[in-house]
């Protein structure tokens, strides 16, 4: 397969030049290097711009709830791990109304992708503030700019034990292709959440960002946890981008204890219980 076999007839709504082309590309070009079939993906999105992008993408995919991509994907890569599941959304539908569900698919830790298009903005809504939009940003509802600190999600997955959290940016497309080639082969939730300049409703400039912007050193060691505390928590004046924390060690994912026990990898080959099974379950309910 190459980046182009995954292209779709569907339209594009996307405002002319919005880097949520780059991510598409991106994805795109990732989904190439790991040799994937369209058949062997599913995209779950909630809504808003970002959520669009699974149109664009020629695989099985899911257009859900406001804020509810994170447990319908949880539930797709639990019934059949064989797919590779990747939930694409935006600050606002999975920091927002799905922050909750973020929070918990965290430490559920399943095998799944979460790729964050994070304009600081409701884009589709005509640019009111998000979750993470900056302390005094002046947005279309918020005049007299915002009053609430942004919430900190790089810090928060770090904090409930992620074990993959990388930083990308929608203009440098070579660079966040890799970054999600990586989150999607570690085994475990991965969390890329991508800085994507709003054109339209943005509060800052897409040179702002040029010039905070800067990739992790060669040097830096993602699997310090005490460099990635730090990292985490850098924002306004430098904009670290790279793969920030990832552990070295593998934890269970979610429906593993479930696959041990009853030996059935996907769950659709799973016969229906018997009568017995379901008297016995019953039972331990009862006593």
């Amino acid at each position: 397969m190459k980046a182009d076999d995954f292209r779709t007839e569907a339209e594009n709504q996307w405002c002319p030049g919005c880097p949520n082309f780059g991510i598409l590309a991106a994805l795109r070009a990732a989904l190439e290097v790991l040799d994937r079939r369209p058949d062997q993906l599913c995209l779950v999105s909630g809504i808003g711009q970002a959520a669009k992008a699974p149109h664009y993408i020629r695989a099985n995919f899911f257009n859900g709830l406001h804020g509810r991509a994170l447990p319908v994907a949880l539930a797709v890569c639990a019934a059949n791990p064989d797919l590779t599941t990747v939930v694409e959304t935006g600050d606002g539908d999975c920091y927002g109304e799905g922050g909750n569900h973020f929070l918990h698919t965290v430490r559920r830790n399943p095998d799944l992708t979460l790729i964050v298009h994070d304009n600081q903005i409701y884009g589709l809504t005509k640019g009111q503030a998000s979750p993470t939009t900056d302390v005094g940003d002046r947005t279309r509802l918020q005049f007299g700019g915002v009053e609430s600190e942004p919430l900190k999600p790089l810090a928060i997955a770090l904090m409930h034990g992620c074990g993959f959290i990388a930083r990308g940016y929608a203009g440098d497309i070579h660079h966040l292709t890799d970054l999600i080639v990586r989150a999607i082969r570690h085994r475990g939730f991965s969390l890329v959440d991508v800085v994507q300049p709003c054109i339209s409703w943005g509060t800052h400039a897409v040179g702002w960002y040029k010039e905070r912007l800067y990739k992790l050193s060669p040097d830096y060691d993602p699997s310090d946890l005490r460099s990635a505390s730090e990292k985490v928590f850098e924002w306004k004046e430098r904009i670290p981008i790279g793969v920030i924390y990832q552990s070295k060690e593998s934890k269970a994912c979610f429906g593993d204890r479930f696959r041990s026990e009853t030996g059935c990898r996907i769950l659709s080959d799973l016969a229906f219980p018997v009568k017995e099974a379901v008297q016995e379950i019953l039972e331990r309910f009862r006593a």
